[in-house]
C-alpha cells in the first residue's frame, strides 16, 4: 500500500542514488579531465589543463663606466633592436687618456727596438776611433817619459819633470782602458735582462692602451637584446656610477608561463613536451615544457585549481615559441599540455 510516507522515502532514496552517481562520475572526471585511458586501473588523462602567468625577463641596463650623459636616444615605449645605440656619456676624458696611453706605448715600443737592434756602426766607429786616440796618446806619454827619463839621468832636467810625465802615462793608460772597456760594450749589445724589462714595460704599456680603448668604447650603451624600454630612468647631464640603471628593458624573447601542476599529474609530463598557451582574448600560442622543478611547495595563493584544498605542486616553466606583443608580463594565461593517454607522447 502506498502511503505518503512510503512515497517520500523512496524519493529520498531516488535522490541519494542520483546523487552517489553525479559525485562519483565528478571525481572521476576531475581525475582524467575528459577523455582518457586506463593504465593498471588508473585513469589517465588526454591532456593537462593549468593555469599560469606569463614572465618576460627584464634586465637593467647602465654604462660600466662613469660619466657624464651627452645622449639618451630611447624613450619609454620604444621598440629596440639588438646593437642598437640608446645613450652615450660625454668622450673627451676618454679620448685623452687614449692619447696618453698610445704615446707611452710609442715610447715603450721603440726603446724595445733600440735595445733589440743593438749599436748602431756609426756608434762602433765613434768608439773604435777613441780607442785609436787614447792608444796614440798612451805612445806619446811613454815616449815623452823615456826623454825626460835620459834628461834626468843625465843632469839636464828636474826629476820633478820625470815624475810629471810618469803620471801622465799612467793617466793616458787609464783613458785607453776605459775607451777599450766602452768598445767591448757597444760591440756585446744590451744585456738580455734589459731587453726583457723594455719588452715587459712595452706589454704594460700595450694592455693600458687596450684598458682605455675598450673604456672608450663602453661610453656608448648599446640594447643586448631586442625588446621594448619599460622605464627611462637618467636624463642628459646627469653624472653616473659605473653600473647604474639608465633604463629598465624588457627583453622580446625570452617569453615563458609560470605555472604549477599537481603532484597526481607529474608522472603525465616531461621536459621538452608541446604546449597549447590561450590568453584570455582569444589568443593562442605553441610552447613547450622547459623546465620541471625537483622541489614541491605549497600551492601559492595566486595559484587557481580544481581542488579547493592546500596541496603540494610543483612549479613549470612553459617556454613561449611564437611569442609577439599579446603576451605582457603578469598576464593570466592557460596552459594545455597533451599526453596522449597512457603512452605519455
Amino acid at each position: 500500500m502506498n502511503t505518503p510516507t512510503t512515497k517520500v522515502f523512496w524519493a529520498v532514496v531516488a535522490l541519494a542514488v542520483v546523487g552517489a552517481g553525479s559525485w562519483y562520475i565528478f571525481q572521476n572526471s576531475n581525475k582524467c579531465d575528459g577523455a582518457g585511458s586506463m593504465a593498471s586501473g588508473t585513469c589517465v588523462p588526454d591532456r593537462i589543463v593549468l593555469l599560469g602567468n606569463v614572465d618576460v625577463r627584464q634586465v637593467n641596463l647602465g654604462f660600466k663606466v662613469p660619466g657624464r650623459i651627452a645622449l639618451v636616444r630611447s624613450e619609454e615605449g620604444d621598440l629596440v633592436k639588438k646593437g642598437q645605440s640608446i645613450a652615450l656619456l660625454e668622450q673627451p676624458d676618454f679620448t685623452d687618456n687614449v692619447s696618453l696611453a698610445l704615446a707611452r706605448f710609442d715610447a715603450s715600443k721603440a726603446r724595445l727596438a733600440q735595445l733589440e737592434n743593438g749599436a748602431r756602426p756609426q756608434e762602433i766607429a765613434q768608439a773604435e776611433a777613441l780607442v785609436s786616440e787614447r792608444k796614440a796618446t798612451v805612445e806619446n806619454a811613454r815616449r815623452t817619459l823615456k826623454r825626460r827619463a835620459e834628461l834626468a839621468d843625465q843632469g839636464f832636467t828636474a826629476h820633478q819633470a820625470h815624475e810629471d810625465a810618469e803620471a801622465t802615462l799612467k793617466e793616458a793608460e787609464a783613458r785607453l782602458n776605459f775607451a777599450a772597456e766602452s768598445l767591448n760594450l757597444v760591440q756585446a749589445g744590451p744585456r738580455i735582462e734589459e731587453i726583457e724589462q723594455a719588452r715587459a714595460a712595452n706589454n704594460a704599456d700595450k694592455a693600458a692602451l687596450a684598458l682605455v680603448k675598450r673604456r672608450l668604447e663602453d661610453t656608448e650603451l648599446f640594447a643586448p637584446n631586442e625588446g621594448m624600454i619599460l622605464t627611462r630612468i637618467r636624463e642628459p647631464g646627469a653624472i653616473v656610477a659605473g653600473g647604474e640603471p639608465i633604463y629598465n628593458l624588457s627583453l622580446k624573447s625570452p617569453v615563458w608561463v609560470r605555472t604549477y601542476i599537481e603532484e597526481p599529474n607529474l608522472g603525465h609530463i616531461r621536459g621538452g613536451m608541446q604546449a597549447e598557451v590561450f590568453t584570455d582574448s582569444g589568443g593562442k600560442y605553441i610552447g613547450q615544457v622547459g623546465f620541471i622543478s625537483p622541489v614541491a611547495e605549497f600551492t601559492p595563493k595566486t595559484v587557481e585549481t580544481t581542488s579547493l584544498r592546500t596541496s603540494l605542486v610543483y612549479r613549470l616553466r612553459v617556454i613561449v615559441a611564437n611569442s609577439d606583443d599579446g603576451l605582457r608580463q603578469g598576464m593570466p594565461v592557460t596552459v594545455i599540455l597533451k599526453t596522449n593517454g597512457a603512452n605519455g607522447d
